[in-house]
């Protein structure tokens, strides 16, 4: 006997029959959205409850008018129903035509209104050897006048669209004939495709919202249809057909057309490669289709469709056996589309099945992890940092990846690309050199509205967001392209999401959260920082507003930043699991002074690296705040010296006086400098120069040390050329190409060895000036004053994380004071140590063995 799976209650039975969990079945029978339902779909549903001890509006005109505008049609010709099947089974009791024609094969329920109504039945035959196309001409010719005609356009289960315009034609000429054209499956399909807005009187069109929307528990259908119709169908159709929750959102479904638009870019991209791939099985000849699912038909003698439905469902694959649908037999079964991840799995059980020809498979993803916050700053770079060194420690080949980073702090690989500084910490984690390729666009903020936009290592051009929100869709190829280039030399992948997948009005068009993770076939791990407050909150919250293909993504929940005994979480961790359906994989501590350099600016411009002052003979450093700061971790290993206090100033009044200035880099050098003018810093850091103050400037700020900054090319202002705070005699022209190179130098003074990295538009060029750091290949990157040696400057970010010069500089400042030189490394700045210290505190208080059970190793 065939097996039949038409709705969901039947995959339930395929559950029963195959033994696994209906979560564990991957459902290729179903032939709804393969996006799930929309994010909105559930708060505005439990917004709906309280409305359930109300009656429903019985004519449902809200849901009415709003139809009526969307298509531009008027109420009186449009009814809604409890599905479109309620109308379908309506329509021949008002048309009350003797006959039926109808092509076959066709959606089942076609024939079953007409056998309610005691109608004669003809059919039409699709032809296989025209893809089932349904040829006008031959449907004109056995028309006669009695007959009702009704058409799937698209058709199930064939997928294929109408000639619409030859249909049109024919349903003109034959006014004496009804036609019911049913559009359930028209969302999958250009817009355009739809017969709507071109209907004569005598053709009906009804449209189900089960199909596109992922509704099918709702129960909401339409007809369009001549006046005189509708009013007959109301006559039948009993009160309140259509439900309060169901009318709620088929007038929010109205409104959301991007939905609409992802949806149908996603499942032609998905149906294009189900369909290639299947096409290089021998023995299987799927039929191209324009919707959300193929036929295919098995060219083969040694199984049928009901065998390999059984066989398929023993490995947890459900798909539909097409043997009960009239004008089909045995041969044939129909495949919806699903992921990528799942579609591989099908592929493989079918190439397994038909073993004669080997398929082109494309290979299956790298196993692939990604943590996502419930907001910015929730400790996703850190966490990524600690599970790559705790899986590199484990012996498994692994690498970080972020498609997208919005971050000042950024270095240079050793091939001279710019990529963003956490993805270098987190391939030093993995013990790897830093790839562009693991942090494929960058983008720099020079303004409010503005960045710089570096896509793998090369700066792009400078754009405003709403230029580059218009071109992220051609830049996400290229990300791709970088994902799996690095996946494939390695193991694993431990990917890291940006701010939240839950910023609704940014998800359109998102590259760094759920679509990369759908792209990468990523197990999701939502990130809580509970040091904030409403983290329980922020979890329902999120997962709340995620479409029900990223809900599919997320694995569980992890708390980070907790203080205190875990046993204070009480219940909540069980109750927020019951609530979303996702377990924790654990309790973070909040892990302070980890030593590594933080992600980007947030957490120094609050305030939060601002450590208690140390007691006892400490140097004391100030560190300007500029508002366009970039590269704050150049000053990281000062920190940890004990005889040094890093103070960031903010305030003019702040600044006192201190052993030292740093002036750090900046990404708008020109906009800065306007802000020491106005601030009075200019004026300050000026008098303290005077009176013999160290005064560094790094990059950027080696730049505002100097005589006059030009911008000929309009790089970071209209133009412009400022006049600097003259403390060294330097003149900078900022440059369209951008340097970036690392470079192993020598300090002129010291004669110890420094290492960083160049990342500037600038180039310098002054008098007078005493060469300070020149690099292996002769060029000076660094200078000071011929005849005042404390005011210097360089372009070499990283110089402080030389120890030998690092306490070098800080005996010359202390001989200075009278102090006396210590003339020994009291802090090596090495991050392996903290990494590995960050990876076994992560490691105890993560559940590991889950982590390897998502990953399957």
């Amino acid at each position: 006997m065939a097996t039949k799976h038409t709705h969901g209650g039947d995959l339930r039975q395929a559950s029963i029959a195959s033994g696994l969990p209906v979560e564990q079945l991957i459902d290729f029978s179903a032939n709804i959205n393969p996006l799930g339902f929309p994010e909105w779909l559930r708060p505005l549903i439990s917004a709906q409850i309280s409305n359930l001890a109300n009656y429903p509006d019985p004519e449902a005109s809200e849901l009415i008018s709003a139809l009526a505008e969307t298509h531009q049609i008027a109420a009186e010709q449009i009814i809604v129903g409890n599905g479109a099947s309620e109308l379908l089974y309506l329509l021949p009791q008002v048309l009350r035509h003797q006959r039926l024609l109808l092509p076959i094969p066709s959606y089942a329920d076609y024939a079953a209104v007409a056998a309610a109504q005691e109608m004669t039945i003809d059919t039409l035959p699709l032809r296989v050897k025209n893809d089932f196309q349904l040829d006008i001409t031959e449907l004109e010719k056995k028309l006669t006048a009695d007959h009702l005609v009704i058409l799937g356009h698209p058709n199930n289960p064939t997928g294929k669209l109408l000639d619409a315009q030859a249909l049109l034609s024919l349903i003109e000429n034959r006014p004496q004939n009804h036609f019911i054209v049913d559009e359930s499956f028209i969302d999958f399909t250009d817009p355009k495709n739809s017969l709507r807005c071109q209907r004569p009187a005598n053709l009906i069109i009804v449209q189900s919202l089960t199909k596109s929307w992922a509704i099918p528990g709702l129960r909401l259908g339409y007809a369009l249809a001549d006046e005189s119709i509708i009013t007959a169908l109301r006559q039948l159709r009993p009160n309140w057909s259509v439900n309060s929750i169901a009318q709620a959102v088929g007038i929010r479904a109205l409104q959301d057309n991007d939905f609409l638009q992802q949806t149908r870019d996603y499942v032609h991209n998905q149906r294009r490669d189900l369909f290639s791939q299947l096409k290089e099985i021998n023995g299987l000849q799927p039929f191209p289709s324009d919707v959300n699912f193929l036929l295919v038909k098995i060219n083969h003698s040694i199984i049928t469709a009901a065998a390999l439905t059984q066989k398929l469902l023993t490995k947890g694959i459900v798909i539909r056996n097409c043997e009960n649908f009239s004008g089909l037999n045995k041969q044939y079964f129909r495949l919806a589309v699903r992921t990528s991840t799942e579609q591989i799995k099908l592929l493989a059980e079918l190439n397994s099945i038909f073993a004669d020809k080997t398929p082109k498979l494309k290979a299956p993803k790298t196993p692939a992890i990604m943590f996502q916050g419930t907001g910015s700053n929730a400790g996703k770079s850190v966490l990524t940092a600690a599970l790559c060194r705790i899986l590199q420690q484990d012996g498994v080949t692994v690498a970080p990846f972020k498609a997208q980073n919005m971050s000042l702090n950024s270095s240079v690989t050793f091939q001279g690309g710019e990529m963003g500084r956490a993805q270098v910490l987190q391939a030093q984690a993995c013990r790897l050199d830093a790839d562009v390729r693991m942090n494929p666009v960058l983008l720099k903020p020079c303004s409010d509205t503005g960045s710089q936009v570096i896509v793998n290592g090369k700066v792009l051009e400078t754009m405003h967001f709403m230029d580059y929100a218009e071109r992220r869709t051609q830049i996400f190829t290229q990300v791709q392209e970088s994902y799996d280039s690095l996946a494939s030399e390695h193991q694993v992948m431990v990917l890291e999401g940006a701010g939240s997948p839950a910023e609704i009005n940014l998800k359109a068009r998102d590259i760094v959260n759920m679509n990369m993770a759908r792209y990468a076939a990523a197990k999701v791990l939502l990130v809580g920082d509970i040091d904030r407050g409403g983290v329980f909150a922020s979890f329902v919250g999120t997962m709340e507003l995620l479409n029900e293909w990223e809900r599919q993504l997320v694995s569980g929940f992890v708390i980070n930043r907790f203080r205190g005994d875990e046993k204070l979480l009480g219940d909540a961790l069980d109750l927020t699991t019951k609530h979303t359906g996702k377990p924790f994989f654990g309790v973070i501590p909040y892990l302070q002074n980890l030593g590594l350099p933080e992600e980007d600016s947030v957490d120094f411009k609050n305030g939060l690296l601002d450590h208690e002052q140390k007691s006892g003979n400490c140097l004391d450093i100030a560190l300007i705040d500029l508002p366009h700061i970039s590269n704050f971790t150049d000053f990281d290993a000062l920190r940890i010296e004990p005889d040094v206090n890093l103070r960031r100033v903010c305030k003019t009044e702040d600044l006192k006086y201190p052993d030292a200035i740093i002036l750090p880099g900046s990404k708008n050098v020109i906009s800065d400098l306007n802000y020491l003018l106005e601030s009075g810093f200019a004026a300050a850091i000026q008098q303290l120069a005077a009176s013999g103050v160290e005064i560094i400037g790094i990059c950027g700020g080696y730049q505002l040390l100097g005589n006059k900054i030009a911008d000929p090319y309009a790089i970071e202002s209209g133009g412009k050329t400022c006049q600097g705070l003259g403390l060294l005699p330097l003149e900078t022209t900022l440059q369209p190409d951008k340097i970036m190179t690392r470079c192993t130098g020598k300090h002129l003074l010291s004669n110890h060895s420094v290492t960083g990295y160049e990342i500037h538009h600038g180039v310098s060029n002054g008098y007078n000036l005493k060469p300070l750091i020149r690099r292996e290949d002769g060029a000076t990157i660094g200078s000071c004053c011929a005849e005042q040696e404390h005011i210097w400057g360089t372009y070499l970010h990283g110089i402080f994380d030389a120890d030998h010069f690092r306490r070098w500089f800080l005996d010359r400042l202390r001989c200075r004071k009278g102090w006396q030189a210590i003339c020994k490394i009291q802090a090596p700045y090495d991050l392996e140590p903290a990494l590995d210290r960050l990876a076994a505190q992560v490691r105890s208080s993560l559940n590991m063995d889950k982590i390897y059970q998502e990953l399957k190793l």
